[in-house]
């Protein structure tokens, strides 16, 4: 069974909807015996990063999240939250990837929404990924490059499309709304 973390965030159902169209048995949820026992675990979302937080420090979920060792997958928000701190709201993350959010500086194109293409690392999150292969990307803030960026994308300036260290991966983009494409980078986590 795949847990979808549930957080009071944006977006859960679309990952949802994706994740049982390729077959998997999942479920949304805030319930710490349910994701610790889970195959694999999504953290999704569309939201803000302050009221996200509190929601996850008042459930628990904080904790868990951090102390997880099935293979995780952040999604957007859900990459954010996994970083160290944020500059949206001033807020303390979960510190998984040490490094920082910050808001794109230019107010007049952002959010930056629509899609992009992207330069890969050898990451098994990104088996079968073409050169020319493009992903949807929403959003207003960005994780900076640092040494656990798996995949760079530039809009305004480069930053972290996707991450991973040890069981944790992230993207930035939403792989749920990115076709074929986001389908097998999907697919690719699911099987891990």
């Amino acid at each position: 069974m795949i847990a979808i973390i549930k957080y009071n965030a944006g977006n859960i159902t679309s990952v949802r909807n994706a994740v049982e169209r390729l077959g998997y048995d999942c479920r949304v949820t805030d319930d710490i015996s349910v994701i610790q026992s889970a195959e694999k675990v999504i953290f999704p979302g569309v939201g803000e990063a302050g009221s996200a937080m509190i929601y996850l420090k008042n459930k628990r979920l904080d904790e868990i999240i951090q102390s997880l060792v099935r293979p995780t997958l952040g999604i957007c928000l859900g990459l954010q939250l996994m970083c160290r701190h944020s500059e949206e709201g001033d807020t303390k993350c979960l510190g998984i990837f040490d490094t920082e959010v910050k808001k794109f500086p230019a107010l007049d194109i952002v959010p930056h929404m629509g899609w992009n293409n992207m330069a890969v690392e050898g990451s098994p999150l990104f088996t079968g990924f073409g050169r020319g292969d493009t992903v949807y990307f929403v959003h207003s803030y960005y994780a900076e490059i640092c040494p656990e960026t798996i995949s760079r994308c530039d809009y305004i300036l480069p930053f972290s499309a996707a991450m991973q260290k040890d069981n944790f991966y992230a993207t930035q983009f939403h792989p749920e709304k990115s076709g074929d494409v986001g389908e097998r980078i999907l697919k690719n986590f699911l099987a891990l």
